[in-house]
């Protein structure tokens, strides 16, 4: 009985070892395919563009295609489900931004939690919002901004790319800081909303930077302000809300990658090393600037604490902002 039991032991190991050998092979010969990356937004959006400019550069150091998939849909929702459902074997990754932390409370019922169904792989970028105005809005600056709507609360109209959106979330934290009431005006998206602007239908909106720097740059939209704590790179004349008059006031945006969480960890951490050497690159970090995104690779462990910390402090402005939950 015991050589028998002994000769089951034996064999459960065997198998055992030859499975760890077996995934151990599966991880060094990865990627034997192509890797579906996963942008939950339209194409033709900031992070479209991030995620081609990233596939682009990831397949060249991994040595495979890097295929963009638009998953557009619920705010977001519908394309981080389907990447945080798939086989976590590195074959279906995310370029997600920081409307994974605000979903978690925006949506009551999310088919997944970020925090729990995503592994991180690394930050890619940081960007500020930048606040726009129309040409013959009479406010050239945020202080003239802040009076006109303190003179008559609610007058001043802006454009967003819907409840809950990054738009209307920048929006709705200047008025708790400066203590003022705009009107929201939504659209369906935010390149309709800075058309929007640009057209008058809307006094200003605060879109992300690479939605709004070519209008800018052309004379088609002021820029009274960026909504980063520092200045932008790509606009290093124009002032932050916090110098502009408004102390206290900080929006921006991460952009990151991830994959299903459970992703084994060699796997994990070669993703992580040839995103750090695409991002090392200048013609890498020349196009993210020209959509106002500056490149900012990190750990896996840095980007959960962002989506964690983000997760928690946008919660509590959600909720005293008054914005309806979904």
């Amino acid at each position: 009985m015991i050589r028998t039991n002994v000769r089951k032991i034996s064999a459960m190991l065997t198998l055992l070892s030859a499975a760890g050998f077996a995934g151990a092979a599966d991880t060094q010969g990865y990627p034997e395919r192509p890797i579906r990356l996963i942008v939950p937004f339209s194409a033709g959006g900031t992070s479209d563009l991030v995620a081609r400019i990233m596939a682009t550069k990831l397949g060249e150091e991994l040595n495979q295609t890097v295929i963009v998939d638009n998953r557009d849909g619920a705010g977001s929702t519908l394309g981080v489900s389907i990447a945080a459902r798939a086989t976590p074997n590195g074959y279906t990754l995310l370029v997600a931004h920081n409307a994974l932390a605000i979903n978690q409370t925006l949506y009551s019922k999310l088919p997944y939690n970020a925090l729990k169904d995503l592994d991180a792989i690394s930050k890619l970028g940081i960007s500020p919002s930048v606040v726009v105005a129309n040409n013959k809005l009479p406010a050239n600056n945020m202080k003239e901004l802040i009076a006109a709507a303190k003179k008559e609360p609610g007058k001043l109209n802006y454009g967003s790319a819907g409840i809950g959106s990054a738009g209307h979330l920048a929006v709705a934290l200047l008025e708790h800081v400066a203590g003022v009431k705009f009107t929201q005006v939504p659209y369906k998206g935010g390149g309709p909303s800075v058309t929007a602007t640009i057209g008058g239908e809307v006094q200003f909106s605060i879109p992300v930077m690479g939605s709004a720097a070519t209008h800018v740059k052309a004379g088609r939209l002021k820029m009274l302000a960026v909504t980063g704590a520092k200045r932008s790179q790509a606009f290093p004349e124009v002032p932050t809300v916090q110098e502009a008059g408004v102390p206290g006031y900080v929006f921006e945006a991460w952009f990151g990658i991830f994959s299903p969480a459970g992703i084994p960890k060699p796997i994990l951490t070669r993703l992580n090393a040839a995103t750090h050497k695409a991002l090392a690159m200048g013609d890498v970090r020349e196009q993210f600037l020209r959509q106002g995104i500056e490149a900012d690779p990190s750990t896996p462990a840095e980007l959960t604490r962002v989506l964690r910390d983000d997760t928690a402090t946008w919660a509590k402005i959600i909720k005293s902002a008054g914005i309806p939950i979904n």
